[in-house]
């Protein structure tokens, strides 16, 4: 068995190492709790979950300031949960309850939260993209400073609006960054059969953008790719691509059975470039905490997790008439 790749090491606290932690173990532990759920039946429809992908949206959180946006796909639970939404409205959307955030309409792959700027996970496979260089836009527009984050996978990173949004975003110099979640498989397909390219961030290059490729697996280096990326931004510059190079451990979605790898591949992934892990080994060769702490801890968040649960499973199904809200504008009274 091959080494272990240590993580990036750079000037982070204790504090903000147990912070890093903590978000991605609630991040792991929801989901699991979520995939518990969906096996009971009480989670309808489609459930993508984000575990061994945790990294990723934490370290980029860590990079961003308040008022920054953030638009996704339908593996979404990890990124609401990161910009601070209240993990009972999650759950209780995804159990198409009263209580969620899209009061029960919305589900797994369809909820938002506009004080957290969360701009939804979308359903059809990179049509985030182009929203998020409107929110980008949004932004330039009010001279706000703002930055957003649009999240996509290596599947839609060969869908053509991607590179439509790259032109325009490049043309106008939008305040975007396009994260790319490579896991390495779209859907089923591999990311060596499904493209001939060597890398997806360096497509960006026939546009004028910049880039870089992330080791995904690794907190720090997230949050240090995350950084560049944000100060380029709002020093003007346009856009800029991070593909961020991860992996998730379970199938694309609940109904997947995930046989075009094998056990041994997601097991060796686990054992040596676990995000989760990687903090876990620094927090305890560096003495920021003992098992006993980190005990608790996952103690603590499952309670969250739990209640969580608990909540969605109380939270009544929307009454009839929510079937009417949200469709059409409120009516503008005509000036005289």
């Amino acid at each position: 068995m091959a080494t272990k790749k240590k993580p990036a090491k750079s000037n982070v606290s204790a504090e903000e190492l147990l912070g890093h932690y903590k978000e991605m173990l609630l991040i792991r532990r929801f989901e699991e709790k979520a995939g518990q759920l969906y096996g009971m039946g009480l989670i309808g429809g489609f459930c993508h979950l984000y575990i061994g992908q945790e990294a990723v949206v934490v370290g980029l959180e860590a990079a961003a300031s308040e008022g920054d946006k953030r638009v996704t796909s339908y593996r979404d639970h990890g990124h609401m949960l990161a910009c601070g939404m209240d993990p009972k409205g999650v759950m209780a959307e995804l159990t198409g309850r009263e209580g969620g955030y899209s009061r029960g309409k919305g589900g797994s792959m369809h909820m938002f939260s506009k004080e957290k700027h969360f701009y939804g996970g979308h359903g059809i496979v990179g049509a985030q993209v182009p929203i998020g260089a409107g929110l980008a836009f949004a932004d330039k527009y009010l001279e706000n400073g703002g930055v957003t984050f649009a999240y996509f996978g290596d599947g839609a990173a060969n869908q053509g609006q991607v590179y439509e949004t790259y032109n325009m975003a490049m043309i106008w110099d939008l305040p975007v960054i396009f994260v790319i979640e490579n896991n390495q498989y779209a859907m089923g397909t591999s990311v060596q059969r499904s493209t001939k390219s060597p890398s997806l961030w360096e497509r960006g290059a026939a546009y004028g953008i910049p880039g870089e490729e992330v080791d995904g697996m690794d907190v720090l280096a997230v949050k240090e790719a995350g950084e560049k990326a944000v100060a380029h931004c709002r020093a003007g510059k346009g856009p800029y691509i991070l593909e961020i190079k991860t992996y998730r451990y379970r199938g694309h979605s609940m109904s997947d059975p995930a046989k075009y790898r094998t056990r041994e591949e997601v097991q060796k992934m686990r054992d040596e470039r676990d995000p989760i892990e990687q903090v876990r080994d620094l927090l305890l060769t560096g003495k920021h905490a003992t098992e006993e702490d980190l005990k608790a801890i996952d103690k603590d968040i499952k309670a969250v997790v739990n209640e969580a649960a608990e909540f969605s499973k109380e939270s009544p199904e929307p009454a009839l008439e929510e079937l009417y809200t949200d469709i059409y504008a409120d009516e503008v009274p005509q000036e005289a």
